[in-house]
């Protein structure tokens, strides 16, 4: 799995081959600067060792070497840390968009069945945790790998006995920091979903802070939230516990590299093998040799991270998106509003039948009214009809052409919805209105506020139409919101109305205004109509009325109540006492 992750993300920096090629070769020149820093000390200690043994013009022109490679580094440096940089950024922001690319084309179901915040944390977290691994990857991996094969090289070209003894217990690090890598991955990938339910909650519980509020469970969140939180930090400690022991643990090994150095060194030394110089080269680099297992372990750390994130922001990637349209599917851009939904069948559950056989046929400009109890299939119909979802069995049909023969935009395209829940975005009132129509003018906007009796309550607020709405509309009513999402229908006059509990939030003054404009838009507009409040849809041409997922009553307003049936009952118990 680690395998085909690292491969996948591997992918993402392909494209920016350039930078990593120059940030290889920067690493690469770093180190070799690197190296040659010991190397010149070395000789400029050579050059001092006794009484008027000093050759100071040799110590001048060594330290002006040393110090052009001390800033040749420097500037290798500087150019592998912008690279890596570049390189991680970019390709963390490739995965970011392509995530979000696949949760505007998975089915709703994904997004209906996967807490939001999780979904965020995904998008946010995750692909941050990416980005700080593709750098640290880059930036203390790569050239730590390089200082450990060119330390060990220059070592044997000095001295193989010395260099052996650092080979000997250099597979002590290398086998403790594979250990540490093991034991961390499980903990790392727990803590990364434990992160994004803890990400999930908190965007629940903020955005339903009202009614929890008032329902008095606060305990109750505290609670919830405690358990959330032992848990992240379970494993969160578990993790951070075996990532802490790696940096003690290689350092110890480190300690005990240099100190064979010292010792096999001073006994070199003293035997004429190497001079004092080269043994202080050595222990130079044995320091610089032992540092970059500090490094990678703290990186493999990371690395561990990286992966688990990237593994979780790969899921929502390799979900899969809705069925494309066809290339030879019909693009239509109007419609007459003839509908046809030919025995169609739809469960979310496979186990629990929800829609059996439903089979209904609109003429265009029709008024139609579904109604019944709740969970009775009403707004599922909707949301097949709008290809939200996609049906078992059976097929739905406009104008003759089966939607599934339709491109997905061109159908809805043909409809304007107002559901019961309101969505607003984070922008300003005028652009909220002409979401659907961005090139509308300011003249265009206020004729369609103005329809649905939103115009004085817009001029009312701080900056009128730029008027900036908070997230979710926290700054409105649920009826000016609502109000807004009307407008916003007004202004595209779509082919055919779907209105689902669209006045449910508004005053009853204002609702029978805003009806009387919508008596005018569905005014030769094929229509449907889901509502509870059966006063609303007294002059629907056609009532369906369903009841678990069939049709069980079908007319207008009047030949129901004269059937004495289902229905009759329905519009009774409004003005009957419980």
């Amino acid at each position: 799995m680690k395998k085909q992750t690292f491969k996948r993300i591997a992918s993402y920096m392909r494209p920016y081959r350039t930078q990593l090629l120059l940030g290889c070769l920067s690493a690469l020149l770093y180190v070799l600067f690197t190296l040659a820093g010991p190397v010149l000390i070395g000789r400029a200690i050579d050059k001092i060792i006794g009484v008027g043994n000093v050759d100071f013009a040799a110590v001048a022109k060594i330290l002006i070497l040393l110090a052009l490679t001390v800033l040749f580094a420097a500037i290798a440096q500087w150019c592998m840390n912008v690279s890596t940089r570049i390189i991680s950024s970019r390709a963390a922001r490739d995965m970011r968009l392509e995530a979000f690319e696949k949760v505007n084309r998975v089915p709703l179901k994904y997004i209906d069945t996967h807490m939001h915040g999780d979904i965020i944390s995904r998008l946010v977290n995750d692909a941050d945790l990416v980005a700080e691994g593709i750098l640290q990857g880059l930036t203390q991996l790569l050239p730590g790998v390089c200082t450990i094969a060119g330390t060990l090289v220059v070592m044997a070209v000095l001295n193989p006995l010395i260099a052996l003894v650092v080979v000997c217990v250099t597979p002590i690090s290398i086998w403790f920091a594979g250990f540490v890598a093991k034991r961390t991955a499980g903990f790392f990938k727990k803590q990364s979903a434990a992160q994004g339910k803890m990400s999930g909650f908190v965007n629940e519980m903020v955005s339903g802070q009202a009614v929890i509020k008032a329902f008095g469970n606060e305990q109750r969140c505290f609670e919830a939230c405690d358990e959330i939180t032992d848990e992240l930090y379970e494993t969160g400690l578990k993790s951070v516990f075996y990532s802490s022991v790696t940096n003690p643990g290689t350092r110890f090994v480190n300690a005990i590299v240099y100190a064979a150095v010292a010792v096999i060194g001073a006994i070199v030394t003293v035997g004429g093998g190497i001079t004092v110089g080269q043994l202080s080269c050595f222990l130079t680099y044995a320091n610089q040799y032992t540092k970059p297992f500090n490094e990678v372990s703290g990186v493999m750390t990371q690395l561990q991270s990286a992966f688990a994130g990237a593994q979780r922001l790969f899921d929502v990637i390799d979900e899969k998106s809705v069925t494309p349209d066809d290339d030879d599917a019909l693009a239509p851009t109007q419609c007459e509003g003839r509908v046809d939904i030919k025995n169609v069948s739809f469960s979310y559950v496979p186990e629990r039948p929800l829609i059996e056989n439903f089979t209904l046929h609109v003429k265009p400009g029709q008024r139609v009214a579904i109604v019944g109890p709740t969970g009775c299939g009403k707004t599922t119909m909707i949301n097949l009809i709008m290809r939200f979802y996609e049906v078992n069995s059976g097929d739905i049909s406009v104008d003759g052409d089966s939607i599934y023969r339709i491109k997905r935009k061109n159908l809805r395209d043909m409809y304007g919805m107002v559901l019961q829940e309101t969505w607003l975005k984070n922008a300003s009132v005028r652009d909220n209105i002409a979401y659907g129509r961005p090139n509308a003018t300011l003249d265009d906007i206020k004729q369609a506020a103005k329809a649905v009796h939103a115009h004085g309550f817009i001029k009312r607020l701080p900056d009128g139409y730029d008027t900036i709405i908070a997230a979710g509309g926290g700054n409105l009513s649920a009826g000016q919101k609502q109000l807004l999402c009307i407008a916003r229908i007004m202004l595209c006059q779509p082919d055919m109305l779907i209105l689902d509990e669209a006045t449910s939030s508004i005053d009853t003054r204002t609702e029978l205004l805003v009806q009387q404009a919508f008596e005018k838009l569905m005014q030769g507009r094929t229509s449907f109509i889901v509502a509870h409040r059966l006063s609303t849809i007294q002059n629907a041409d056609v009532i369906i009325v369903m009841d678990a997922g069939h049709i069980i009553e079908q007319g207008s307003h009047a030949q129901l109540l004269a059937k004495n049936g289902f229905y009759a009952k329905l519009y009774q118990s409004q003005f009957t006492p419980v």
